[in-house]
């Protein structure tokens, strides 16, 4: 073959007025159907909520925390630990319920309200007496007072 006038181009020639292609788009992190968009706000909506109950509940169980700060503070003194618990039976529960209490009433109440029963024995015996004459001191009833203050349950709660 004749070539008229014209040069014959080479494959190297060819490669050499190749153009290199620009970088493509950078690829997007937002969802591309909605099904991903509902499912994160679905997400969100259940984070908050969890958060939320658990603020109520921190919040509910305020009075417990401060019932144990004045229990550690108390010394093991029985008379200062049966007020303590008699507070927080009166903060958590209805006041007719708690209020007219005493002796095996207030024992059969507290024993209710907590499984368990920490308030057997001595420690019962202690809590009853402490508000009306001299007990010595008990490191079991502190530590009963300590166990129904963190386990009893309140009415309504499950």
């Amino acid at each position: 073959m004749s070539e008229s006038g014209s040069q014959q181009t080479s494959l190297l020639d060819l490669l050499d007025k190749l153009v290199e292609p620009g970088d493509p788009p950078p690829v997007s992190m937002m969802p591309q159907t909605w099904g991903w968009g509902a499912l994160v706000i679905a997400v969100i909506i259940l984070a908050l909520l969890a958060g939320f109950r658990l603020y109520r509940s921190w919040r509910a169980n305020a009075y417990r925390r401060s019932a144990l700060g004045a229990l550690a503070q108390a010394q093991g003194v029985p008379a200062e630990i049966a007020a303590i618990v008699r507070r927080t039976a009166l903060a958590a529960f209805p006041r007719k319920d708690v209020a007219g209490l005493t002796g095996a009433d207030w024992l059969h109440f507290l024993r209710s309200t907590c499984k368990g029963s920490p308030f057997d024995g001595a420690a019962g015996e202690a809590l009853t007496a402490a508000p009306y004459r001299d007990v010595p001191p008990s490191a079991e009833l502190e530590t009963a007072a300590a166990r129904w203050i963190r386990s009893h349950r309140r009415e309504g709660s499950r």
